[in-house]
């Protein structure tokens, strides 16, 4: 596969990944909450693809009070549907987007080791799929790629 289909962002992290999820979701014309910015700084700070239960977990150590699974499920559920995090299906789990508002549809590679996520980005494969479901009638496609095999660093 030529490299050219592969694109690559200059990733935000830390600050400026929270700065422009803020922006990505008060642009959608929603708001910025403390528990959406808790829910969202925990989700960043996660290094392979995380639960509505790690992410309640690690909000409720850091609030020192206990946070329902339900509210940061429709947190993440909400941000999903802006963009800001992504869900691995078949981990049941999220991850941030490290570009939030840039909409790709993208690959994970998923470590059966480590758990480990990866996310690359090839339009032109995600765009062949897409077509090939409008060819079958599909609407509002959302390609969601997920290939499970062993990362570099536990092969």
């Amino acid at each position: 596969m030529a490299a050219h289909n592969h694109h690559h962002h200059h990733e935000p992290t830390g600050q400026s990944l929270v700065e422009a999820a803020s922006q990505a979701l008060v642009d959608a014309g929603e708001q910025w909450t403390g528990m959406r910015a808790e829910v969202f700084d925990a989700l960043a700070a996660q290094e392979r693809p995380a639960s509505a239960y790690d992410i309640a977990e690690y909000v409720s150590n850091a609030r020192g009070k206990r946070v329902a699974a339900n509210s940061v499920y429709r947190i993440l559920d909400l941000f999903v549907a802006n963009n800001l995090a992504r869900r691995v299906e078949s981990a049941n789990a999220y991850v941030a987007n490290p570009h939030p508002g840039c909409r790709h549809d993208c690959i994970f590679l998923i470590c059966d080791v480590c758990g480990r996520a990866v996310h690359i980005d090839d339009d032109k494969l995600t765009g062949a799929l897409v077509q090939a479901a409008k060819d079958a009638g599909f609407a509002d496609i959302r390609p969601v790629v997920e290939l499970r095999g062993v990362c570099a660093d536990c092969n």
